[in-house]
């Protein structure tokens, strides 16, 4: 954007560049909030990897709060 702004010989090939941007949509599936909250994690909290446990010691998962205790929780801690 500093570049468009700064140097108006860029824009055709910035312009040119955009055009060629393909949106990818990640978010079709109907779970795809709780993958990505899983793959937060190291080592997903979800998927057991079994090829990279046979080569290192994986710590044991912890349990997954629910979306409803997080709330909770954050609605405490503004009210102090």
């Amino acid at each position: 954007a500093r570049v468009a702004l700064l140097d108006q010989e860029s824009r055709p090939v910035i312009e040119t560049v955009v055009r060629q941007i393909e949106k990818v949509e990640t978010a079709v599936e109907p779970a795809f909030q709780d993958y990505f909250v899983n793959a937060m994690a190291f080592p997903n909290k979800q998927d057991p990897f079994p090829e990279l446990a046979k080569e290192v010691a994986l710590p044991k998962p912890k349990e997954i709060a629910s979306a409803a205790d997080s709330r909770d929780l954050r609605r405490r801690r503004r009210k102090r």
